[in-house]
């Protein structure tokens, strides 16, 4: 039985290994490193299948170190202090090579700071997210962190090409790649999704046609089914692409916010989640520029909740645009930030006499509520009273924006704050 392809063309030496020139490439900095026999312990940082493996793997072997591997997903503090007594025993350094190191807690990866400080071992720990997130920073100062990136078209095709060929050897039927754009589509920069995908297909085909196999986008798509958008829900590209899809939002652009839209939605996104982050963005960031947005927003929320997928696609699709759309407006949020900012400095300031509830006959008499006037009994509704503490009397946290309706409520304060907060 065949190895799986991507096992079979897994790279053995430094000049094998596809991508990452800039760390392993001649003279870079990694490379430097592993040839002098120096390596520090290190994080390798970079999306699924650029190489992270392999790489230590390649280390390992090049540095001529023992070499023990653990998987975070199924390892704990136990199997780390067994693998650092077994690595005190070794006459040299071991090398502890920890794949998704980010799922490790804080206790499993305190339980490396001493290993790692007295030099028994040199960590190289491979995750997908952010280490300055998911690391604990006593860990990760005693580590070099290198970033390994998707692998490009160029490192793609040369990939693809010996997958071809080693399809072929497989089948022993040539094998011929019409056209690559849906497999690299596929691939999204990972190797393993190429490999994985090229040998489902090519297998699938070797029992549907006769004679040459020829790849096309077509064949290859109706053979994937479909092309899953690369989206990490809880990870850092996640947080990068609500990041854009916000931004957009707020940045008035339709357009872009309808894509990111998209990628969420293909990636398989809570659809709850985009229209929470709906409903706080139009009051965040449209607020009483248009009120309208934070009912519309809210009611995205509820017919999510009930409607869900794949319908409600539309609703966050309707909302969205909407809100792209509507004039914009962070007055709301200034203020509360303002006002939050100012009882952070004065701490709890006393309400003033006039303004606090009497329900007692005691504290009618010491002075509650009294002067206090009800805004109904006069003429438009308003009486210009002091509502704020003594010490922070005149202060103003709103200031409306510059859009038609808060113009209207500016013009609105001024006919009545003028002299006091001077709108």
């Amino acid at each position: 039985m065949s190895k799986p392809l991507a096992e079979e063309l897994r790279p053995k030496t430094l000049d094998e290994y596809l991508g990452q020139q800039h760390l392993i490439g001649k003279g870079a900095i990694l490379r430097n490193a592993i040839e002098s026999g120096n390596i520090p312990s290190m994080i390798l940082w970079g999306p699924p299948g650029v190489g992270k493996t392999t790489l230590a793997n390649i280390i390992a072997e090049k540095m001529d170190m023992s070499f023990f591997a653990l998987s975070a997903i199924n390892s704990g503090v136990k199997d780390v202090r067994e693998v650092i007594q077994r690595a005190r025993m070794m006459p040299n350094q071991a090398i502890l090579f920890i794949d998704e190191i980010h799922r490790f807690s804080k206790s499993q990866q305190d339980s490396l700071l001493g290993a790692v400080e007295q030099g028994i071992i040199r960590l190289i720990g491979a995750t997908t997210e952010n280490p300055s997130f998911e690391v604990i920073s006593p860990l990760l100062s005693r580590c070099q962190v290198y970033i390994l990136k998707g692998l490009d078209e160029n490192d793609l095709l040369i990939l693809l090409d010996s997958a071809i060929e080693t399809m072929a050897e497989r089948f022993s039927r040539k094998v011929e790649v019409k056209e690559y754009e849906a497999i690299l589509r596929i691939s999204g920069g990972d190797a393993r999704k190429l490999l994985n995908a090229v040998e489902l297909v090519v297998t699938t085909l070797s029992t549907r046609v006769k004679g040459k196999i020829v790849l096309s986008n077509e064949k290859v798509l109706g053979i994937i089914q479909q092309n899953i958008a690369m989206y990490d829900k809880g990870g850092e590209l996640h947080y990068d692409i609500v990041s854009a899809f916000i931004k957009s939002i707020r940045g008035s652009d339709p357009n872009a916010a309808v894509y990111w839209l998209a990628r969420m939605v293909e990636g398989g996104e809570d659809p709850k989640f985009i229209a929470r982050r709906l409903l706080i963005l139009a009051s965040e960031d449209i607020g009483n520029a248009n009120p309208n947005a934070v009912l519309l927003a809210n009611t995205c929320f509820d017919a999510i909740s009930k409607i869900g997928w794949p319908e409600g696609r539309i609703i966050l699709s309707q909302t969205t645009i909407y809100l792209a759309t509507s004039p914009k407006s962070n007055a709301s949020y200034m203020a509360i930030k303002s006002a939050q900012k100012q009882v952070q400095e004065d701490g709890n300031l006393p309400v003033p006499l006039h303004l606090r509830n009497a329900p007692t006959k005691l504290m009618k008499n010491i002075g509650y509520g009294k002067d206090y006037q009800y805004a109904h009994a006069h003429e438009g509704n308003f009486v210009n009273l002091e509502y704020l503490p003594d010490k922070i009397s005149g202060l103003k946290f709103y200031e409306p924006g510059n859009n038609t309706k808060e113009k209207q409520i500016r013009g609105w304060l001024k006919e009545r704050w003028q002299d006091k907060y001077d709108y």
